[in-house]
């Protein structure tokens, strides 16, 4: 019996955050970077001077009081439960004033503003799914379960004629975006762990996965498969320290899923090249990527042009028992927009419509 086995970081099904779709890498950047200094803030036991004039400061910047307008991010409050701020003015005269003194003092969070995706976006993605046709599909940066079984039905089956898949599992991660790792699959997902609240050594008090580490276990005939799914640590804001300590821990789940079965494969955008730290960690334990197997003759990378090792994000990692029933390998990246370097769908005609930057991993396995 052949399997199928396959990674793709999606980009989000339906729904993306207004920020990511930005064209300058440097505003990019800037948004998410104050977004994440003001969730930290605010996460303050109590705020002093210095906390509040700088958060006012950022409220102003991004114009968070303005449903109107162009903010990146808002402020989401429960009614009747204390409030975080006040505002006098209007306009670019608008000042604001952090009322609360504390994290204890208002319920809520600060929020990414999300925009729908192009239908153009949409089916491309599912193009790229479609097309292939992984009997075992690791999602990454999906929004939750609800959104995944919809794309499945309603992109998968209804829009593109596929059987879609019996089996799909989202669990929500540690990133407030909602980007998350998720499955579908052909075979019975039979259990599954959550290492969410892992904490990172370096770190105390603070959850280790940008995401997590899900394990999920599926049936395959006598043997179950487990599938760690992984979105280690971005290289925006980078923080390769953290992106190892990930790497070392889901080194270690790797070990101790090996007890319960022969069949553990580590998946996913793993956000760095195949010579740093993080995934010599990961190699190190016998793991093997699939792209360095002979029968891949393909460019080194899976990312952008995917023309060089640098730009190789995305991976499967198999243990020694499933290496040897490799049969083939292989790297979908029609879903790209890169004309000069190679053919993309017909459907993707710029950067706009694309169904993700990252190409699908995929390896068929004689189980």
């Amino acid at each position: 019996m052949t399997i199928r086995i396959a990674t793709f970081n999606t980009e989000n099904l339906f729904r993306r955050p207004k920020v990511f779709r930005l064209p300058g890498d440097k505003q990019r950047r800037e948004i998410l970077d104050d977004y994440a200094e003001l969730v930290s803030l605010l996460e303050k036991e109590t705020y002093d001077d210095a906390t509040k004039a700088r958060a006012a400061e950022l409220l102003k910047k991004h114009r968070v009081h303005d449903s109107r307008g162009d903010r990146p991010f808002f402020v989401n409050e429960t009614r009747g439960q204390g409030t975080l701020f006040k505002t006098k003015g209007g306009g670019e005269h608008v000042t604001f004033e952090i009322v609360a003194k504390g994290r204890p003092g208002w319920t809520g969070w600060v929020e990414l503003v999300r925009d729908d995706l192009d239908w153009e976006v949409v089916h491309n993605t599912g193009r790229v799914v479609a097309e292939v046709d992984a009997d075992i599909l690791l999602t990454v940066e999906v929004e939750d379960r609800t959104t995944l079984r919809r794309f499945n039905e309603q992109v998968l089956g209804a829009d593109l004629k596929k059987t879609p898949y019996p089996y799909d599992m989202v669990i929500d991660g540690n990133d407030p975006r909602g980007i998350d790792v998720g499955i579908l699959s052909r075979h019975p997902i039979t259990s599954l762990r959550s290492h969410v609240f892992d904490t990172d050594p370096d770190r105390p008090g603070t959850c280790l996965f940008s995401r997590d580490c899900p394990e999920y276990e599926i049936q395959i005939g006598g043997t179950p498969l487990w599938m760690l799914g992984n979105h280690l640590k971005s290289q925006s804001g980078d923080d390769p320290e953290l992106r190892i300590a990930q790497a070392k821990r889901v080194a270690s789940i790797y070990q101790a899923a090996l007890e319960r079965s022969p069949y553990v494969v580590v998946a996913g955008d793993l956000n760095d090249e195949p010579s740093s730290e993080a995934i010599r960690a990961l190699l190190g334990t016998g793991l093997r990527d699939v792209m360095s197997h002979p029968s891949y003759r393909g460019a080194p990378g899976t990312h952008g042009t995917g023309a060089s090792e640098s730009q190789k994000l995305d991976y499967v990692l198999l243990p020694p028992p499933l290496w040897e029933q490799v049969q083939h390998v292989e790297v979908e990246r029609r879903g790209v927009w890169a004309p000069s370097t190679f053919k993309s769908f017909d459907t993707v005609t710029s950067k706009w419509n694309r169904a993700s930057d990252h190409a699908s991993v995929y390896v068929d396995l004689d189980l």
